[in-house]
Order: structure tokens, then C-alpha cells, then sequence
């Protein structure tokens, strides 16, 4: 994550926390009125900014779902066409009854092409099926880790500001603190002059 881009998080996330002490409290600690578009839209901004790589491995995980359907989609018109190629010399066969031998022969032979034809088509879909899942696995687990990567980085970074900001609070508590205290003089006459307790 690039310094503009912590800092684009960061002040995004002083908004949200600036909205929630700004909010109306109904029990003080624990439950308080927000506006919900206010947040909302600050969140939206939030995602907006994460780093490219969330939503580079984001994308390699959606990769993954479209090369499956695609191998399947391809498996299936291969065994679809196989069937049709087998249906269309089947019918051709037919044609040819009367002559009784040659007809049965040709059946026969027709037979065992489609059979090949079927044999081949699923040993290509289940190739492509196998491929296209190892290819999906080697995606996934490089998308996985490098997300779970970037994710880590990003948690501690927003464990960093928010000891930060709690920093702050108690500092800006101490000083309000302070700077409500009334002062309080004592005179001495005998010596005229003043001590501060």
C-alpha cells in the first residue's frame, strides 16, 4: 500500500470515527443514533481505496469460476456434438436396409465410430475438466495468499492508527480535563503574597 493510499484510508476512517462521536448517544457506551447514509458512503469510500491488489486477487478468484464454467460449457458441447455426429450416421445407416449385409455392417461400423467418437470426447472434457481445475487451484491458492498477504499488512496498519486516535483521545481528554479546573488562589495578608493550590 502506496503512502497516499494510507493516508486516503486513514482520514477516511478519522470521518467514520469523527460521525460516531458526532452521533446523538441513547445509551452512553453502548448504543447511539447514526445516519446511516453518512456512514455508508464513508464505507463505500473505504473499499473504493483499499489497495489494487485486494481487488487483483478479488479478480483472480472470479478467474477461477469462469475458467470451470467455461471447461464445463466446452465438455458439454464436445459430448453434445458427439451425439449429434452419432445420431446423423446412424440415420445415414438406415438408408442403406436393403442391402441387409451391407447395412449391418455399416451399422456395426457406425456403431463402434461413435463409440470412439464418445470415448474421445470424454477423455477431452475430463482432460479439460482436470486442467482447467489445476489451473483454478494454482490461481486460488496464489490469490488466497497473496490477499491474506495485503489483508494482514492492512490490519496492522489500522491497529497502528487506532492506538493512535486512542492516543489522542486521552490526550485531548487530559487537556479538557485540565483546562476545566478551576484554579484556586489563597491570600496571605501577612506577606501579601499569593499561593496557588
Amino acid at each position: 500500500m502506496t503512502t497516499m493510499q494510507q493516508n486516503g484510508v486513514f482520514d477516511l476512517l478519522k470521518m467514520l470515527e469523527l460521525s460516531l462521536d458526532e452521533s446523538f448517544p441513547i445509551i452512553p457506551g453502548r448504543y447511539v443514533v447514526v445516519k446511516p447514509k453518512e456512514i455508508e458512503t464513508l464505507i463505500d469510500r473505504i473499499y473504493a481505496s483499499l489497495p489494487v491488489e485486494v481487488q487483483e486477487a478479488r479478480a483472480f478468484l472470479r478467474r477461477r469460476d469462469e475458467m470451470q464454467l467455461e471447461a464445463q460449457q466446452k465438455a458439454e458441447k464436445i459430448i453434445a456434438d458427439a451425439q449429434m455426429e452419432a445420431d446423423r450416421k446412424l440415420s445415414e445407416a438406415d438408408f442403406i436396409k436393403a442391402v441387409e449385409r451391407e447395412g449391418i455392417r455399416i451399422r456395426t461400423q457406425v456403431q463402434e465410430e461413435c463409440e470412439e467418437i464418445k470415448r474421445k470426447a470424454l477423455e477431452e472434457a475430463e482432460n479439460i475438466r482436470m486442467q482447467a481445475t489445476e489451473d483454478a487451484m494454482k490461481t486460488k491458492e496464489g490469490a488466497e495468499l497473496y490477499a491474506e498477504q495485503v489483508l494482514t499488512n492492512l490490519e496492522s496498519n489500522l491497529t497502528q492508527l487506532q492506538q493512535v486516535v486512542k492516543n489522542g483521545q486521552v490526550y485531548m481528554e487530559k487537556l479538557r480535563s485540565d483546562s476545566l479546573s478551576p484554579s484556586r488562589y489563597e491570600s496571605n495578608y501577612a506577606t501579601n503574597n499569593y499561593v496557588i493550590k
